[in-house]
């Protein structure tokens, strides 16, 4: 379709302006005679055909209005004439008269950030790192260790009794669970993103691109991230490598900095990654430059903010007389129910509602309405100057998302630490997930202004220095604390569980820094025995001492990750220990010891009937028979993975899917 601005096309739409608003041209032009008049500007009679509007004139002025705004909008994109001249020469065929541009195929250079993987943070198997570089194992397909795979996959995780609370107000539009940040050697214009998946692809939900060079020595002030390509999550029917590659967006500035996010949500198992692929060109795309956007007439404000008509309250009667119309009958309604009404809205609808009348901006600033925030989707444009415009409706809140934000100098301790001061009084929930921000006054502000805090999420901080932890110890009501992939160390964590009595959940997986779980294990056994849920995933040296006395001493644990944990050894019998002192059970990750036997799992049947969820993969001691008693003596569980166990092979897995149709049963495979 042709977009030029055409003579015709204003005609046209001149001729509907007119049509639309000529009774308004025609009573300011009476309005204006009766002032001419009253102010004795004609002191003769007028002619009786002048007491007619001639609609001559408000014809003439709304036409040239318009010409002229169509004029000013135009200019911003380049005069007419210059836009007109490099169109007709792209049209005719003069390709010869402009640059080329050489497209560059790069392979990302760098992994700067993510957050989450399934690998150790001291190997490279299963970690994000292997995203770098050319790919290790596309075209091929299946569970291979030097490939990029992320924490969790599917429902599981939520199930959990771990899991935190969904937070209200969040777009239904904000999918990504998992993100991974890139970069690449040179700065383009990009034409195409590819990402190389290996194994159940069909989890990426957004790609995105940033202004910011992460090689330069002298990085911008405005940092600006934008979509390059968004959609929900999908649910491919096979587990077959694929090269996924979008369609994407235009940019108007070069970007060497890529960012994958992802929703494995709908996955059947695991989405293994291999690598990354940039296309793009280092000149801007000659089409991109002199790109002519058609002009809509619903459109034609003078700035990119519109404004409501001040006169739009009113309605004339049939006497001449304007009547106030006000809020119509919607400031009739009860208090309550326009507060809830006004809550379904998502934050920046609520915010945008408080400019339209005072009604309205008293109900969108009401703190009622931000008892509940998740500042999560908004990550790429908050700063300081956000948090200070919310922090005036924020002193009832109590649950705070404030997961992937602050990043590369967006948020600063100032900022943090004044909207801390001034709306952590009743705080009960704070989410800081990924938020290299965060530093040690930050903690020490969180411990002094948040005294009832029971939820603490600081996982994939791995930036924080050791000494920052300690603070949390002043966090004595705290019920749930995320430590994952941090660098906390044996002495603040023994001074956590000191003061911290009243833990329900800790996560302490890929904690790397912990010199000694067994004394970790016997102080969690001593100080805190009502906790629910532990994650140890690849804790380096616990034995069988200190998991035997943390089954002796936390005997309401429902669930418990040990997996990677290689230093336990069933022949010391700790897993019969755990499973005959751990009634509660309903979730157990073993994953990769492969010492776990048939009497393990037959103890596990005998002893924990609400078990739902069991990882076992890598072992190669257990066989059909025992996983056939489980299976029969625990009704209640929905997942049992045995990938990688060499005595159950696919016929076996094929078989007991059959008898036992409502628990997944998974069993990866390599091709």
């Amino acid at each position: 379709m042709d977009t030029s601005f055409s003579s015709d096309t204003l005609l046209c739409s001149s001729v509907l302006v007119l049509y639309v608003a000529r009774p308004v041209a025609c009573a300011v032009l009476i309005t204006t005679s009766r002032a001419r008049r009253a102010s004795g500007a004609s002191s003769h009679k007028p002619h009786p055909a002048h007491c007619s509007p001639d609609p001559l004139f408000p014809m003439l002025t709304l036409l040239s209005m318009f010409y002229y705004i169509c004029l000013r909008r135009r200019s911003r994109s380049g005069t007419r004439g210059e836009a007109l001249t490099s169109r007709r020469a792209v049209e005719s065929g003069q390709r010869a008269t402009l640059p080329i541009s050489v497209e560059v195929e790069q392979y990302a250079k760098e992994v700067l950030d993510f957050s989450s993987h399934y690998g150790s943070e001291n190997s490279m198997s299963y970690t994000m790192w292997n995203l770098a570089g050319m790919p290790n194992v596309y075209p091929s397909s299946g569970d291979f260790t030097q490939t990029a795979v992320f924490r969790a996959y599917g429902t599981w995780w939520e199930q959990c009794a771990s899991a935190p609370l969904p937070f209200r107000r969040t777009p239904k539009a904000f999918h990504s669970q998992d993100y991974i940040e890139l970069a690449f050697e040179e700065p383009v214009y990009p034409t195409a993103v590819e990402v190389l998946e290996t194994y159940h692809p069909g989890a990426i939900v957004q790609i995105m691109a940033c202004s910011l060079n992460p090689f330069s020595q002298n990085p911008p002030t405005d940092v600006r991230w934008e979509v390059l390509w968004a959609e929900e999550p999908t649910k491919v029917l096979t587990p077959q490598a694929r090269q996924f590659s979008p369609s994407i967006k235009q940019l108007s500035f070069p970007t060497n900095l890529i960012r994958v996010e992802v929703n494995s949500s709908l996955l059947k198992y695991y989405t293994e990654l291999d690598a990354v692929v940039l296309r793009g060109q280092k000149e801007r795309p000659i089409l991109s430059l002199y790109k002519m956007p058609r002009i809509d007439i619903c459109d034609l404000s003078d700035s990119d903010e519109e404004l409501s008509d001040p006169g739009a309250s009113f309605r004339q009667a049939g006497d001449g007389k304007h009547i106030n119309l006000g809020n119509g009958y919607f400031d009739k309604l009860p208090y309550e129910l326009i507060q809830l009404i006004v809550s379904h809205l998502t934050l920046p609808d609520l915010c945008r509602l408080t400019q339209t009348c005072k009604l309205l901006h008293q109900h969108c600033c009401d703190p009622l309405q931000y008892i509940q925030l998740s500042l999560q989707p908004y990550w790429a444009r908050l700063s300081d100057t956000s948090l200070g415009h919310l922090q005036g409706r924020c002193t009832l809140l109590q649950r705070l998302n404030l997961s992937w934000t602050g990043n590369r100098g967006a948020l600063t301790l100032t900022g943090f630490s004044s909207f801390m001061k001034a709306c952590g009084g009743s705080l009960v929930c704070l989410e800081l997930s990924c938020c290299h921000f965060l530093s040690e006054p930050c903690l020490e502000v969180i411990s002094q202004t948040c005294p009832g805090l029971q939820e603490l999420n600081l996982s994939s901080c791995d930036r924080l220095h050791p000494q920052a932890f300690t603070h949390i110890s002043k966090l004595t009501q705290l019920r749930r604390l995320v430590l994952y992939r941090t660098k906390i160390e044996q002495t603040a964590m023994l001074s956590i569980l000191t003061f911290c009595i009243e833990l329900r959940h800790l996560n302490l997986g890929s904690c790397v820094m912990i010199d000694d779980y067994d004394v970790v294990a016997s102080m969690l056994a001593v100080r805190c025995r009502s906790l629910r849920s532990l994650d140890l995933w690849r804790c380096r040296n616990l034995t069988e001492r200190g998991l035997a006395e943390l089954a002796a001493g936390c005997r309401l644990l429902e669930e418990l990750d040990l997996g990677w944990c290689s230093t336990l050894q069933s022949s010391s019998g700790c897993f019969q220990h755990l499973a005959r002192n751990l009634p509660c059970l309903r979730k157990l990750f073993l994953t990769a010891n492969r010492t776990v036997c048939d009497s393990d799992i037959e103890e596990l049947a005998a002893n924990c009937p609400a078990l739902q969820h069991l990882d076992i993969l890598g072992t190669r001691m257990v066989s059909s028979s025992s996983l056939r008693k489980l299976l029969q003596a625990c009704p209640k569980l929905l997942l049992l993975d045995v990938s990688f166990c060499s005595q159950v092979d696919a016929r076996i897995v094929q078989e007991l899917c059959g008898l036992f149709p409502n628990v997944a049963i998974k069993k990866s495979f390599t091709q």
